[in-house]
């Protein structure tokens, strides 16, 4: 059986490792996560490399 094509979600799919990756993340920190460290979990790099991070506009 071949999967359907009409049912893949790129997008739901990448959340979806995203979120993955950060879980596991936080289930080896032995505390809350910084926003910084959340980020950086995430892949989002700060623009210029200091400041606040290049966040996509929603």
């Amino acid at each position: 059986m071949t999967p359907d094509a009409r049912l893949h979600d790129a997008v739901a799919l990448e959340e979806i490792e995203l979120y993955g990756e950060l879980v596991i993340a936080a289930s080896a920190h032995d505390g809350p996560m910084s926003t910084a460290e959340i980020d950086a979990v995430l892949g989002l790099v700060p623009a210029g490399g200091h400041g606040q991070p290049n966040r996509p506009e929603m």
